[in-house]
């Protein structure tokens, strides 16, 4: 670890060209009339259009032709407006999987996708699929996210189901793709088919999956020229009504808003939510935290979703923190408690502008502003009540530059801000990133540096955080060696999202896998590691942990997995007690886990998993287990259920209960958690969705009487005394929510919909924890039960279908 990231960024660009690949090429026609998209290919400029055809076989054969009887042949046009795609994919109809599902929804479906880089950089790709349901999907993507299913464009397709297989048309708007115009010369283009019955998948260029990323692998699109493409501006009105009642209350809003898209040059685009509507967010699915890092959700705003890859850079963003809750708690007197803290801060907009050049250069600017948030303080004594800020006005910024070359490699800066208004906190984040991969994609160096500034009433505080990875990238064998390393002071959680800092961490994994069907498997991957654990401040040892994991799918396409992770000797953890400077001991962990999946094209499919977890430690007798099952039932292409039901039981649990004075308070506990979830959905069409989850979330903790003081030395002890009948609060648990979710929605029209939601939520919290599971839900069912009904109408206009309405 001597060598510093620079150097090894600077050897890896030196050593790193692009690796030679064989390129399959397909000339396109301008059309002279626009096909229809109807699945009938009876179009003029069909008939001589030049054909992609021989496609690969890629998963799980590599190499294997396609046969006569299913074989695919796709044909391409162009003209100002967008890119046509027809493919006739020749199949036996009563073999075709064809089950409906929502969109970017791949289910139990044939499909055929195109992927378009028109700046044939090999690394960012544009795809759309279209599968033998009618059903769409699209995403953008690059080497260093993957696929991003949250990105959604407007684009028009057909299938047709024939006596010999399927069609599919397509017709893909200049308004989805970002591209070069001065330089259309040469465009890189894949075709992919899946054959849902055996999970073979075709591409017409061949793919070689033991290394590099896919988009190496992309033939390419001649001909195009003269493209004038129309203005890039998409605009979506909406309105939308939401009924909220609550314990007696009852609360009626309606939103009219407006979200664009706009394309400021043909290679960058501005999108911005200009009054944003998140009513119809779905619910979080909360469990029992008694960790001591908060606990976090996935983002369910389409906003915050699509066309992210650029912000995602150096793992500085995470968007649940713009809207999120305020910042800071209400300052009290004690005389004086809290009656009303919001949840959240109300976002009043948002843009986004990202794009990249022919040459590779990534630009992208975020912004966003929220609003004021105040909590309302009570005094207990006469009554009054006063409000107190606990969000001001804020600004949240995102600056991305990223530079992409030889296919396979890029560096960038990203810059991360945030402004509160007045005396609150402000923080200015920066991260260098590098992922670089030599000519051959047979090795990989990749790097950040980081640098986080927090400004006070008191002063800025400054930390540093480095990330380091070096590994083999091709081959069945494979290994990796990397460091990573934060100060005491690094904290980038006012826009992104780190649970800890003060760390010194070294890792190594050894796998192997493979790419060819070999027994009973198409593929099966194991895996090795073993990691060292240390704090950066003081440079002490905090663990030593190793496992070995496996997983594989057989020819008959079930899934099955598993691990054991080992923990020897003592692990010293400094974040449990709360309290800094003071550690935890544990000693010779052991966890083990199985999981499987069976075959999910069948009717019937079933999930499972289970494991445990214990200390080989004198004076514990800790034991966890935990189980989860749950079929899934097709009842035909249009109706599909699943359940499943998860339980974890903790028996000798350890852990934190509170501080008293200067003392860690620790406490041995039964812990229970059992969730249950119930999903079904009814697709009428590919534009009609019904849709419908039940999640019940059940936790429970008992404490033994007798409590632990933590000692200075890590270790505990019963001499001080405590118990949970003298401190000030019984610290056992019983917590409880459901959620039922009811949904339809009707796409009307091309990128607009209607969509109707039913919610109902309940919560309770109290301390009953040795009340059973069947008494815990008949008290969370007596609590005040949230009513939701929301109603949206979003309307997709292209600015050109408007210009040509007026001249007509």
């Amino acid at each position: 670890m001597k060598l510093s990231l620079f150097t090894i960024i600077i050897i890896c660009i030196g050593l790193s060209t692009n690796a030679q690949v064989t390129k399959k090429q397909l000339h396109i026609e301008r059309a002279v009339e626009a096909p229809k998209i109807d699945g009938i290919l009876d179009d003029a400029v069909w008939a001589n259009a030049q054909e992609a055809v021989d496609f690969i076989q890629f998963r799980p054969n590599m190499n294997v032709k396609e046969t006569e009887s299913n074989r695919t042949v796709v044909k391409l046009a162009y003209d100002n407006s967008a890119l046509y795609i027809s493919a006739y994919l020749y199949d036996d109809p009563t073999k075709i999987a064809k089950q409906l599902s929502s969109r970017d929804n791949f289910g139990n479906a044939d499909f055929f996708g195109f992927v378009v880089n028109p700046n044939n950089d090999a690394q960012n790709d544009t795809e759309f699929f279209v599968f033998a349901s009618g059903t769409q999907a699209d995403a953008i993507s690059n080497p260093s996210v993957g696929e991003d299913f949250g990105w959604n464009s407007v684009w028009s397709s057909a299938v047709a189901i024939v006596e010999d297989g399927w069609i599919v048309e397509m017709k893909i708007p200049y308004r989805c793709l970002r591209f070069d115009n001065n330089d259309v010369e040469t465009w890189g283009i894949q075709f992919h088919r899946r054959f849902r019955r055996d999970e073979s998948q075709y591409t017409w260029n061949p793919v070689d999956v033991t290394k590099g990323n896919i988009g190496l692998y992309h033939g390419e699109l001649k001909g195009l020229e003269a493209i004038d493409p129309p203005t890039r501006l998409s605009l979506y009105p909406f309105v939308s009504t939401v009924q909220n009642n609550f314990d007696g209350v009852y609360e009626s809003n309606f939103n009219a808003g407006l979200d664009v898209k706009y394309g400021l040059t043909e290679n960058f685009t501005l999108d911005a939510t200009l009054i944003p509507d998140f009513s119809q967010a779905g619910f979080d699915n909360i469990t029992l935290n008694l960790g001591p890092f908060e606990q976090t959700f996935s983002e369910q705003r389409q906003f915050f979703t699509e066309g992210v890859d650029l912000f995602s850079k150096g793992d500085l963003f995470f968007s649940r923190r713009v809207g999120s809750a305020p910042i800071t708690d209400p300052v009290t007197s004690a005389n004086e408690e809290v009656v009303d803290f919001p949840e959240s801060v109300k976002v009043l907009n948002a843009i986004k502008v990202s794009g990249r050049t022919g040459n590779g250069l990534g630009l992208g600017f975020f912004n966003s502003f929220t609003e004021k948030a105040e909590a309302t303080i009570e005094n207990i004594e006469t009554g009054d009540r006063r409000r107190e800020v606990v969000e001001p006005f804020t600004n949240y910024n995102i600056l991305v530059i990223d530079k992409q070359f030889n296919g396979n490699s890029s560096i960038g800066i990203i810059n991360t801000n945030v402004t509160r208004e007045g005396s609150f906190r402000d923080a200015n984040v920066t991260a260098i990133t590098s992922d670089i991969t030599n000519k051959r994609n047979t090795y990989q160096v990749r790097g950040d540096i980081k640098m986080s500034n927090i400004n006070l009433e008191t002063g800025t505080i400054t930390g540093f955080s480095t990330f380091v990875a070096a590994r083999k990238a091709h081959g069945n064998f494979r290994y990796s060696i990397d460091h990573s390393y934060a100060d005491t002071k690094f904290d980038p959680n006012d826009l992104g999202l780190q649970n800890r800092n003060n760390y010194n961490n070294f890792g190594v994994d050894i796998n192997y896998r493979t790419f060819e069907p070999s027994g009973i498997w198409n593929r099966y991957f194991a895996n090795f590691y073993v990691n060292y654990t240390m704090l950066a401040e003081p440079s002490t040892f905090t663990g030593f942990g190793l496992g070995l994991s496996a997983n594989g799918t057989t020819k008959k396409l079930n899934e099955i997995g598993g691990n054991i992770n080992l923990l020897p000797g003592k692990q010293y953890d400094y974040f449990e007690p709360r309290k800094e400077g003071s550690y935890f001991i544990t000693e010779n962990g052991v966890n083990m886990n199985g999981w499987f999946n069976s075959n999910n094209s069948k009717k019937v499919a079933l999930s499972a998993n289970i494991g445990a977890e214990s200390f080989l430690q004198e004076g514990r007798d800790y034991f966890d287990y935990w189980f989860g099952f749950g079929p899934q039932i097709r009842f035909n292409d249009k109706f599909m259920i699943s359940y499943f039901f998860y339980r974890d039981h903790y028996l000798g649990d350890r852990g934190y209960v509170t501080q008293i004075d200067d003392e860690v308070i620790f406490g041995d506990r039964e812990r229970e958690e059992i969730e249950q979830t119930f999903n079904a959905s009814y697709n009428f069409n590919p534009n009609h969705t019904l849709s419908l989850t039940l999640r019940n979330y059940w936790g429970i903790v008992k404490y033994d009487e007798q409590l632990f003081s933590l000692q200075n030395n890590g270790r505990v002890t019963h001499d001080t005394g405590y118990t949970t009948t003298n401190i000030p609060d019984n610290p056992d648990i019983n917590f409880s929510t459901w959620n039922f979710d009811l949904s339809y929605s009707w796409q009307f029209a091309p990128g607009s919909f209607v969509t109707a939601l039913y919610r109902n939520q309940l919560f309770n919290f109290d301390t009953a924890a040795r009340d059973s599971y069947t008494q815990s839900i008949d008290t969370l069912f007596q609590q005040p039960i949230n009513n939701v009904f929301s109603l949206k109408l979003q309307y997709f206009l292209d600015y050109n279908q408007i210009a040509g309405i007026f001249k007509k």
